[in-house]
């Protein structure tokens, strides 16, 4: 068998994703309109050939290394600066010390008798129990209505705790520390 198949190669979805990849950064360039890329992108979509697919960017200029390094630190950038915005926003919670080794429990709660007295009115009177084990430290519920929860999860039995975890006893939120 010579030459070129007698029937075209069906485009794959990843070919797809490459062309409309292309298409979008050549908008970002500027080199493109975004009406233009709208209906390059249906069009690409609806391809069904390779040879359809290398059309839609047949037109395009090539991209010159300058422009795609530019393009590539622009967005490294965008990211960056993104990523810091984020941990800048995120909230800053009070410590919580664990308990020391000869301290074996520790409750937490609104009644006096509690080791942690929280006044909030999110925390039960006695809302969870910490307890020093050879292994490390082991928090539990007790029952609270509003519960417990150790890095977002609610405690449904006991749990380990450990240093720079997140707690909250009902509304308040704690990052546990070692002492």
């Amino acid at each position: 068998m010579d030459g070129l198949p007698a029937f075209p190669v069906r485009a794959s979805d990843a070919q797809r994703d490459r062309v409309i990849e292309e298409l979008r950064d050549r908008v970002v360039e500027g080199r493109m309109s975004p009406v233009t890329y709208e209906q390059r992108v249906e069009q690409a979509l609806r391809a069904r050939s390779e040879a359809e697919l290398q059309d839609l960017l047949r037109d395009l200029p090539p991209r010159g290394r300058l422009i795609q390094r530019v393009a590539g630190a622009v967005a490294s950038l965008s990211s960056a600066t993104a990523r810091i915005e984020s941990a800048w926003r995120t909230p800053r919670l009070p410590r919580f010390l664990l308990p020391p080794s000869q301290q074996r429990r520790v409750l937490v709660g609104r009644a006096p008798g509690c080791q942690f007295v929280l006044t909030d009115l999110t925390v039960s009177r006695f809302h969870a129990e910490i307890r020093a084990e050879e292994h490390g430290w082991t928090i539990s519920d007790l029952g609270s209505m509003n519960g417990t929860k150790v890095n977002g999860w609610r405690l449904t039995g006991p749990a380990v705790l450990r240093p720079g975890d997140q707690v909250a006893f009902g509304d308040c939120t704690f990052v546990a520390a070692a002492p």
